[in-house]
């Protein structure tokens, strides 16, 4: 299974719920997405069977290894892009959603130099 745009989006959000909350489960995923339960029953299998999740007995839901991988590579995308925004005078809210459409296409080399531009504005700066 290639990840796709939507599975990096479902990887991400349970990964940023299981930083919320003890148990992650479907319903939060799709809370917190905005989609439907059926469209995400569709994905979970899918993850499931390509060793990106594992979901208990109890349908809590957990990143593999591999699962965390992406998602914490497009967390970290997500806010880098978000706070860059930021800081050049975008709106949070803009900011945010506007890093959600970036954090999929840019290329690891385009990431990689904006995360070190911004490491450096943030070192001048005087930011943690």
């Amino acid at each position: 299974m290639a990840v796709t745009e939507a599975v990096e989006n479902y990887l991400e959000a349970i990964l940023v719920l299981s930083y919320r909350q003890p148990d992650v489960h479907a319903v939060d995923v799709c809370n917190y997405l905005g989609y439907s339960r059926p469209t995400l029953s569709v994905a979970i299998k899918q993850m499931r069977e390509n060793g990106l999740i594992t979901v208990s007995g109890e349908n809590h839901i957990f990143l593999t290894e591999s699962g965390k991988e992406v998602a914490e590579k497009i967390y970290e995308r997500h806010n880098v892009i978000a706070a860059m925004l930021i800081q050049i005078g975008v709106s949070e809210e803009v900011a945010y959603a506007d890093a959600c459409k970036i954090e999929h296409d840019l290329s690891n080399e385009t990431f990689a130099k904006l995360k070190e531009h911004y490491s450096k504005f943030k070192k001048a700066k005087g930011l943690s």
